[in-house]
């Protein structure tokens, strides 16, 4: 459980900050981390402490952050909450599966849910540093979920897929990856960079207009979830590349 952490993003009102963690703490769950809230460092003033109704540890303990991207620092998978279909699909589980799935993969490592602001949620950028895309299920006609609500859901999947015994092991959801080393997200976005630039150097991308682009090699590199020897492998290759700009000298069927 201490390696599961709720990251909210640019949470406008400062009351939601202190719900979400009372719902976080019922469950027992304690990693809270803030992107840019409205607040700033303030966020934990006297209505976030009054709905945090005795969570306000949590308040004192959670980190705020510039970017999503460092908010993420550590982490081997990542799950995006969103109310929204989007044009680019990308995998997507229930809160049931996403409950298991962070329980089971956070026997090897950080990770963490990621929840969208009051009233736009996620952006297509930071849906990105997303593994995958969880949506609750609710009616069309008032689809509105307030965003402590929506973390009270999770947080209850989470603590369902704890293990009965504290030392026995979590049952994995099919498709669950526990190799020990993969790399984590500020790995991942350290190649997107690198791969963006070289595809830009190289003419293959143009610099202002590869946003789509990279939105599909993010999910593309994300389905794969290479480990730390793999990832160097890929930089290995992009530095070769970039280092050897225009064609390359054929070579003959014999050598």
């Amino acid at each position: 459980m201490a390696r599961i952490r709720f990251v909210l993003v640019e949470t406008s009102l400062s009351g939601n900050i202190g719900a979400t963690a009372r719902a976080m703490k019922n469950m027992g769950l304690a990693r809270m981390a803030l992107v840019r809230p409205k607040l700033g460092a303030r966020f934990a003033d006297a209505d976030a402490v009054a709905r945090a109704s005795g969570a306000d540890d949590l308040l004192a303990a959670a980190t705020v952050h510039d970017d999503l991207a460092a908010a993420l620092a550590g982490c081997r998978l990542v799950v995006g909450s969103s109310a929204r279909a989007r044009a680019l699909e990308w995998p997507e589980l229930d809160a049931a599966g996403c409950g298991a799935r962070l329980v089971a993969e956070a026997a090897n490592g950080d990770v963490a849910l990621v929840l969208g602001r009051e009233s736009t949620g996620l952006s297509n950028h930071e849906l990105a540093l997303c593994h995958y895309l969880v949506r609750i299920p609710t009616n069309p006609e008032f689809s509105s979920l307030n965003i402590a609500a929506a973390a009270q859901v999770f947080a209850y999947e989470v603590r369902r897929h704890l293990p009965a015994a504290a030392d026995a092991p979590a049952v994995s959801p099919a498709g669950v990856d526990d190799r020990p080393d993969l790399a984590t997200a500020e790995e991942m976005d350290g190649f997107h960079a690198h791969l963006l630039r070289t595809l830009i150097a190289i003419g293959y991308a143009d610099e202002g207009q590869c946003s789509t682009l990279s939105r599909r090699l993010r999910r593309l590199f994300h389905r794969a979830r290479p480990d730390r020897t793999e990832l160097n492998i890929l930089r290995g290759v992009l530095a070769k590349v970039a280092g050897r700009p225009g064609k390359s000298r054929a070579r003959s069927p014999d050598t």
